[in-house]
């Protein structure tokens, strides 16, 4: 047999024939396969850049608002340019916000370059930043639970205006909205979902207008936690079988952007290895409002080398105890940060929780229809438990060698009351500081303490110190900073007293 010239004969014992050729079936599988892969790979593609698009909208939309803010178009003066995708921080006094209580139409918009974190080869903990571009962790999907009253932080923190929704550095972005800055470059707006109260979803809305409108869940009363996180796996998990949440506060605040991003993202990989995983925060004092995490062994994972095992959970303890943990160098603040896989939260809680597990799961395969949500929520959700995750889950799986943790550096507070507060805001030596126009706040031999002039009138004091002046248009508050944690019980008075329209 001759073959022309140019063209390559068959390898010995593969020349055709009717005999050995193979099957047209086979070779059409062979087609189809690869078609199916290109479409995997077009579907990919196709996603990717929807990403990109939104980052591009959210982008242009800051720049648009930052040439109205200053008018010059100098959109970069004065903005936080460094490592880490931070809050913006005001350029000038004229800038700064005046007030705790935003709108969207006073919040200074300020441009901050993204920044990528990668581990450095010169040490375990170090990290070196990149500039430019976004550090997206793909199927992380970033959970913000948006719940509580603040009722410590009562008269500023209202049931229908909480603390989450305030403005409490002055620098002209919200607790919540600080919250999806810090977190936009892990996940995109595409997984990120906030869970909220009917009562606050329209001002989530305004503050977070790149917010999806799927991605907003909506809880028809309070819970507590575990029933907050529980919905969103369980909504999420039906959206993407292998997806790694992560449960983020709206009304902490966090310093140290590079340290805390560089925490989740070790998180996420000692996750993947079917771990509950929390951060614990490098306690800087023996404070008696946190609760505590107790350090195990170290679980030797090459991708997260400060991962370990939970001994136990420690509830808030006493100031003697808070000092004596402290002292071991074996204890850490509990965050109340969780990463995990959707399906392993879920597993847990049917382990732990079963009747809240199977309620939840009712209501996520009811999610996606609005009419059989809806009657899904009315029946099952006042029925549900009414407990922290903590209790749910946490701590019964540390028990069993199943949660591990983060250690972190990166500064926190969960801003629980008017002290902690006051010691997140700048003042001059012997000076209380002011939440909102320091002009209507004279003093005379005082010192410590934080006033804020919410009605607009002139406060002046003569003689006290450390005193907590909260003065709104229809309530004055004043106590001082030692009895702080005390406000609760004057809510409570206001509620039994017939005063619920100021709660």
């Amino acid at each position: 047999m001759s073959f022309p010239y140019g063209s390559a004969a068959p390898p010995a014992g593969q020349v055709s024939s009717s005999n050995n050729a193979l099957p047209v079936e086979y070779m059409f599988s062979q087609i189809m396969g690869a078609v199916q892969k290109s479409q995997v790979e077009i579907s990919d593609l196709r996603q990717e850049c929807a990403d990109l698009r939104l980052a591009n909208a959210s982008l242009e939309r800051q720049i648009r608002e930052g040439f109205q803010q200053n008018g010059n178009g100098n959109y970069y003066a004065g903005s936080r340019i460094g490592s880490g995708f931070v809050t913006p921080v005001p350029g000038s006094p004229q800038l700064r916000a005046k007030s705790p209580f935003l709108s969207p139409h006073s919040v200074p918009s300020l441009v901050a370059v993204p920044t990528n974190h990668f581990p450095s080869p010169l040490g375990d903990n170090a990290v070196a930043p990149f500039q430019l571009g976004v550090r997206d962790i793909p199927g992380f999907y970033v959970v913000i639970p948006a719940g509580g009253a603040g009722t410590r932080l009562w008269p500023l923190s209202r049931e229908e205006h909480p603390k989450f929704l305030l403005d409490l550095t002055l620098k002209g972005r919200s607790l919540i909205q600080a919250t999806w800055d810090r977190l936009l470059p892990l996940s995109s707006p595409l997984r990120t979902t906030v869970v909220a109260g009917p009562g606050h979803v329209k001002s989530i809305r305004e503050q977070l207008p790149d917010l999806l409108p799927h991605n907003l869940i909506c809880e028809p009363g309070p819970k507590d936690s575990m029933a907050a996180i529980g919905l969103a796996a369980a909504v999420l998990a039906k959206r993407d079988p292998n997806a790694v949440i992560g449960s983020f506060a709206a009304d902490h605040m966090i310093s140290g952007d590079d340290a805390f991003l560089s925490a989740v993202a070790e998180a996420v990989e000692v996750a993947k290895k079917d771990y509950l995983v929390t951060i614990g925060i490098a306690p800087s004092h023996p404070s008696t409002g946190f609760g505590y995490i107790r350090l195990g062994n170290k679980l030797g994972i090459k991708e997260a080398p400060n991962a370990r095992l939970v001994s136990s959970f420690k509830e808030k303890p006493d100031a003697r105890t808070a000092a004596a943990y402290i002292g071991t160098g074996n204890y850490r603040w509990n965050a109340g940060m969780f990463v995990t896989k959707a399906t392993v939260l879920l597993d847990l809680l049917k382990d732990y929780k079963p009747q809240l597990h199977e309620g939840l799961e009712k209501i996520a395969a009811a999610w996606d229809d609005e009419a059989l949500r809806q009657a899904a929520l009315n029946e099952i959700w006042p029925e549900l438990e009414k407990i922290p995750i903590d209790n749910a889950v946490a701590e019964p799986a540390a028990a069993e060698g199943k949660v591990a943790v983060v250690p972190a550096t990166f500064g926190w507070d969960d801003v629980g009351d008017f002290s902690s507060l006051a010691d997140l805001l700048p003042a001059e030596s012997n000076q209380p500081r002011v939440l909102g126009d320091s002009s209507l706040v004279l003093t005379e031999q005082v010192a410590g303490g934080i006033v804020v002039p919410g009605s607009g009138r002139l406060i002046t004091c003569l003689g006290v110190d450390d005193l907590v002046i909260v003065d709104m248009p229809d309530t004055l508050l004043v106590t001082t900073r030692a009895r702080s944690q005390e406000v609760k019980r004057l809510v409570k008075k206001c509620r039994e007293a017939g005063w619920k329209q100021l709660l």
